[in-house]
């Protein structure tokens, strides 16, 4: 694995812990803070507009950001122009509007020199001798800029961990119907609320320990949680349907040597309607070996395990899968980023302490944003955030297409050998 070097795509005033993207607005969503904690670090979630820059770069600006006072927000759902963001032990709901405000702005004729806006000026005439004839006569220009208007308005506040001696929110979901909230922490309870009416549906012990993640299938139909016990179990409503077992794919792997860490759904780009689950599971505990980390992927109906492959024997932070399902995303504790492929869950690309602190959320780039194309010339692209605060964007470039020319020239070479084959076989 060759090492790349990756520029930063956005740098916040401080620690980022979770990243989405909202493909109706096109706005790239990123929140974290400082905590509670009197060290003048800000808390917030930021708003940026991000841009597709020739084929395969791209560019970002902070277009809003929102304060969330003492509270650092550590996870975060994004849907239907709603964001559920994980602060402490509760979930804070808040909606969000992206629209375009007309702003007037005039040159006003001070001394002997005219200011200018530099918004776009409306169609008209145009030109030196125009901009000219207003300043000698100190007439006032009218121009005009539509820029990004962001409004946020808090919703409402629900109760999702109630652990007595530091409640915290580990995860939060919406159901890809939009008819639940689903929530984990590290009392191991999980919660789910009807949404909007944000009626509590369900409240149960899913573990004997803290919740590292929960996912729903896309019918909305199977729930499946993972805890720091060991356990990866299946939900159908709050009754257990059955816990996962990876240790069939590596019988010679000691039980309880790892335990599960992430778990997502996706559906099989190679297969119609065939649904993945894709679950990493990590070493319970370090040693001067480094054991590796492994991702498994299951079949989505089933629940059966179809392949499991290491994935380096840095401590996987984070998953992503791509709307596409063909590509997974994974961070590191030691920052390192890495894109594999799906089907076969072999490594596609990886930089080495990309952030050089623990990756803590990963989001793959959907093919349009605002209808419009923003992967370019890339296979995929995928944003990363850490606590160094940084944003990054990782991208697989298409591989040029064989020119006609070489193409029969290559024809043409296969068809000689095999000529002087059949003519001088004593040669071959």
């Amino acid at each position: 694995m060759r090492k790349r070097k990756v520029v930063d795509l956005y740098r916040a005033p401080f620690p980022l812990y979770t990243i989405k993207v909202d493909a109706a607005t096109g706005l790239v969503i990123t929140a974290g803070g400082g905590g509670a904690s009197k060290t003048g670090i800000q808390n917030a979630v930021h708003f940026l507009d991000l841009q597709l820059i020739g084929k395969n770069q791209y560019s970002t600006s902070l277009l809003h950001s929102h304060d969330t006072e003492k509270r650092a927000t550590m996870n975060m759902a994004v849907g239907d122009g709603v964001i559920a963001a994980g602060q402490d032990g509760t979930c804070s709901l808040m909606k969000f509007k992206l629209c375009q405000q007309k702003e007037e702005k005039a040159a006003h004729k001070h001394g002997n020199t005219i200011e200018l806006s530099n918004a776009r000026r409306r169609p008209g005439k145009a030109g030196k001798d125009n901009l000219d004839k207003h300043a000698a006569t100190g007439e006032i220009l009218d121009t005009r800029d539509e820029t990004a208007h962001i409004t946020v308005t808090n919703l409402a506040e629900v109760l999702s961990d109630l652990n007595p001696r530091d409640p915290l929110q580990k995860v939060v979901r919406f159901s890809p119907d939009m008819n639940l909230l689903l929530t984990g922490g590290t009392d191991g309870y999980i919660r789910i609320w009807e949404f909007p009416s944000l009626k509590k549906k369900f409240d149960f012990k899913a573990h004997e320990e803290e919740i590292e993640d929960l996912d729903m299938s896309t019918e909305s139909k199977q729930l499946v949680t993972v805890g720091r016990d060991f356990t990866c179990n299946v939900w159908s409503g709050n009754q257990l349907v059955t816990g996962l077992n990876w240790y069939e794919t590596r019988p010679q792997i000691a039980e309880k040597s790892y335990r599960y860490m992430a778990c997502r759904f996706g559906y099989s780009a190679d297969e119609k309607d065939a649904l993945r689950l894709y679950t990493v599971q990590i070493p319970h505990r370090r040693d001067k070996k480094h054991p590796p980390c492994y991702i498994t992927k299951w079949d989505g109906k089933i629940l059966l395990p179809m392949l499991t492959s290491p994935c380096g024997t840095e401590v996987i932070s984070s998953l992503a899968v791509s709307d596409s399902g063909r590509f997974l995303g994974l961070g590191t504790v030691t920052g390192s980023v890495a894109i594999y492929i799906a089907f076969s869950l072999q490594n596609l690309y990886y930089v080495h302490e990309s952030h050089g602190i623990v990756v803590t959320d990963l989001v793959f780039l959907p093919n349009f944003l605002k209808g419009q194309n923003i992967k370019g010339n890339n296979k995929t692209a995928m944003l990363s955030v850490a606590v160094d605060s940084r944003c990054q964007v990782h991208t697989v470039t298409k591989g040029r297409p064989i020119p006609v020319w070489l193409f029969f020239f290559g024809l043409m070479f296969v068809g000689v050998l095999l000529i002087f084959q059949y003519f001088f076989p004593v040669f071959f």
